[in-house]
């Protein structure tokens, strides 16, 4: 049964307390157990690094000559026999964010989201889809793709294998900031791309630009005069795009990486 507008309007004003929430499954294991039961059980969410720090060369193999991340996303949209956007973004909604659109919300794949209220979205075509997810890579945003039994709960839709999510998230607001205070086990199922690689390179000053706001999940730092990259990584690139001496690389296993991130998720939805 799709929840009511007043059950999002409470998920909205409790959002800020994720944190509080989050390190307590870090302190109490039936705490950790119950939360990864109830919200987070059969999860499997990739990020999708931006295609802008993506590397371009023909040396890649593809026929176009490219590879980019994106294209996970477009071969659940050519499968999925039904396709809804949402008309805001909750997070960014309820941060009050400043920096990002709010009218750029998450898109949702698969006949459970059938079942989504109609005030909080709208079914799109494959092409609108496509425009959606577009205008979110343009606006900055770093998109993530997978299960999400969270989406199940707070939409009220099921199955889960019939939901397939993309995030559309900003380094400020995004749900996933919490990733640093959740217990490993949970934190654990959301995770980078098969095949992607970032380095801090030689041509590193210092600075620190990589280190302010930029990371969704502190996973860069300075020691010394030089930033280094914790394994908390996600590979989503934004340090790629904000270091003013391009001294951070992003690479991927060309169209290997697209294709073992299909074939990781698909076996978890029935589209």
């Amino acid at each position: 049964m799709a929840r009511p507008l007043w059950f999002v309007w409470l998920i909205k004003k409790t959002n800020n307390r994720r944190f509080a929430l989050a390190r307590l499954t870090r302190r109490f294991s039936p705490f950790s157990r119950l939360v990864d039961d109830l919200l987070f059980k059969g999860d499997d969410i990739v990020y999708l690094p931006m295609d802008r720090a993506v590397p371009v060369g023909e040396e890649v193999g593809l026929p176009e000559g490219t590879v980019v991340p994106s294209q996970v996303i477009d071969h659940f949209i050519d499968r999925a026999p039904f396709l809804w956007v949402m008309d805001r973004c909750i997070c960014r909604d309820s941060a009050g964010c400043r920096d990002y659109p709010h009218d750029l919300g998450c898109l949702f794949m698969g006949d459970a989201a059938r079942g989504i209220n109609p005030a909080l979205g709208r079914e799109v075509s494959r092409e609108e889809a496509r425009e959606h997810q577009r205008r979110c890579r343009e606006a900055g945003l770093v998109q993530l793709v997978g299960r999400n039994k969270l989406d199940t709960f707070w939409l009220g839709v099921k199955p889960g294998r019939e939901l397939v999510t993309v995030c559309n998230c900003c380094p400020c607001c995004c749900l996933w900031k919490m990733l640093p205070d959740l217990n490993e086990a949970i934190s654990g199922k959301v995770h980078r791309m098969p095949g992607v690689s970032v380095r801090v390179t030689d041509a590193c000053r210092g600075c620190g630009k990589c280190t302010e706001g930029v990371c969704f999940v502190d996973a860069i730092s300075l020691e010394g005069e030089r930033a280094v990259i914790s394994d908390r990584c996600r590979g989503c690139g934004r340090c790629v795009l904000t270091c003013p001496n391009q001294a951070i690389e992003l690479t991927v296993d060309g169209p290997e990486a697209v294709r073992a991130t299909i074939e990781r998720l698909e076996p978890l939805f029935d589209l």
